[in-house]
């Protein structure tokens, strides 16, 4: 089968839309750290769009952990296929990319960030790519950190940390006399441009002071939320995507139709128009990050972490079992809902629904197992917050102490049966799995909240729920 390209986009069929736009007039506005599944589902959507009315915010992907993007995407041109899953599955052919660069081009990565049309950096890298601590701030003890800083002293210095590469490459358009960049994180980490921009300047203070100063005083770092359901591409979507498109696509991409972007009003220069695509610029993020975070993530962490347990395969086959559908339900209006802070315009008994019919899409194969993954990393943001303020506001935690305690037997599980998870923190959560205890005491996941004797309670109850079937703990 002939392979997606700019030559075979004639070849697509009629109800397959394509860019609208002349690609060989686009310009790099944008380079992206992380193009993986969401940024290609979501924002590089969204800059596709905007590409039909001003050409100069195309993307320059940057891969720094993988090969696979580039080794798919530049064949193709940059070109790939996003899925929009509802009853009836629409096609569209993405062409805001522009090239996928690795950490084996550290020149041209550089080169990208130090040019003069480059306006906005942005990233998905999720929250461990970020090396933050506990506190939320850069962690100088991270081995990437360590050894950006031991690499900094070099002519030659290749970052390893998405952070180094930040300084290095703010500091090559500070000593070509460029402007500064709007640096636009878009991972579900809360507050996640000004902890992006506390660990950069933390970076480049050690690093070069001057560089430090530079920054605080050109570059911006926007808060940004997102939503969208994007499950992992599969076999059966590449499948799917060949038989409506007649030609190879060796990464298309699925998500559900609902999108969501909200962005700091906070620019270092020119603002993107984005708002043709959907997106909304707020003055103030953190109302609809806090209830995306703990009423969407917080929920889906929740029915990956029970659900596996159950022996459910996805998102949509766990929310057809009608007592866990009811758990999430009660979970979401009774138990995080009030740690929400709403923001102007937000209905939030409408949110929720909205959110739990997104969870029983049958058309989105979202897999638990995905979901599960990096749990030390997204535990804190997604619930353990949740946790803290409802105990600081003298509510009941049980119910949130429930899928913590799924979190720990799934936990156990692989460690008896000799597996493997993936999280940056595989090795010590599996060496500690036996004893729940042990893990909950790990400062860096649970902060104060492991020395917290109703919290405790709260988890036992939990786990011996679970062990006897039961999906609403006895009152800790």
């Amino acid at each position: 089968m002939t392979r997606l390209s700019q030559g075979t986009l004639a070849a697509l069929p009629g109800a397959v839309a394509r860019p609208q736009y002349d690609r060989a007039a686009v310009r790099g506005g944008v380079v992206h750290f992380g193009p993986g599944a969401f940024h290609r589902a979501h924002q590089a959507a969204a800059f596709d769009t905007l590409l039909g009315h001003d050409p100069r915010w195309g993307i320059t992907g940057v891969s720094l952990n993988s090969r696979g993007v580039a080794d798919a995407l530049n064949p193709q041109d940059g070109l790939y296929t996003l899925a929009l899953l509802e009853e009836q599955t629409e096609f569209r052919v993405i062409g805001s990319i522009g090239r996928v660069l690795t950490r084996d081009e550290p020149g041209a990565i550089l080169g990208a960030l130090a040019h003069g049309d480059t306006r906005i950096v942005s990233s998905t890298v999720t929250e461990k790519g970020y090396c933050l601590g506990a506190d939320g701030a850069l962690d100088f003890a991270h081995p990437a950190i360590r050894a950006d800083l031991d690499g900094a002293r070099s002519a030659d210095w290749v970052p390893g940390s998405f952070t180094g590469w930040l300084v290095h490459g703010l500091r090559a358009r500070r000593l070509a006399g460029l402007p500064g960049v709007t640096v636009l994180s878009c991972d579900n980490l809360t507050d996640n441009g000004r902890k992006l921009e506390a660990a950069t300047i933390a970076l480049a203070e050690a690093i070069d002071p001057e560089t430090a100063r530079w920054i605080a005083g050109e570059v911006r770092f926007p808060n940004a939320m997102v939503d969208s359901i994007t499950p992992a591409t599969d076999d059966a979507l590449r499948a799917r995507v060949a038989a409506a498109t007649g030609l190879e696509d060796a990464w298309p991409i699925q998500r559900e139709r609902f999108t969501q972007w909200v962005i700091e009003d906070r620019f270092a220069g020119e603002r993107p128009a984005l708002e043709c695509a959907g997106v909304t610029f707020a003055g103030e993020v953190r109302p609809f990050e806090t209830a995306k975070l703990r009423l969407l993530n917080g929920a889906h962490s929740s029915l990956a972490y029970i659900g596996l347990g159950l022996g459910f395969e996805t998102v949509a086959e766990a929310m057809a079992d009608r007592d866990l559908a009811a758990f999430a339900e009660r979970l979401m209006r009774e138990d995080i809902a009030p740690s929400v802070s709403v923001p102007p315009g937000l209905d939030l008994p409408v949110y929720i629904a909205d959110v739990l019919a997104r969870f029983a899409n049958p058309a989105i194969r979202h897999l638990l197992s995905q979901i599960a993954w990096d749990g030390s990393q997204k535990l804190p943001y997604r619930l353990l917050d949740t946790t803290r303020d409802a105990l600081a506001a003298g509510r009941p935690v049980d119910r949130l102490a429930l899928p913590i305690a799924a979190w720990l037997r799934f936990l156990d599980r692989a460690a008896r049966s000799g597996g493997s998870i993936t999280d940056p923190l595989a090795g010590p959560l599996l060496e500690r799995a036996g004893d729940w205890r042990r893990v909950v005491g790990m400062r860096e996941i649970f902060g104060d909240l492991g020395e917290d004797a109703h919290f405790l309670r709260a988890v036992e109850a939990g786990i011996a729920a679970l062990e006897a079937g039961r999906l609403e703990p006895l009152p800790a």
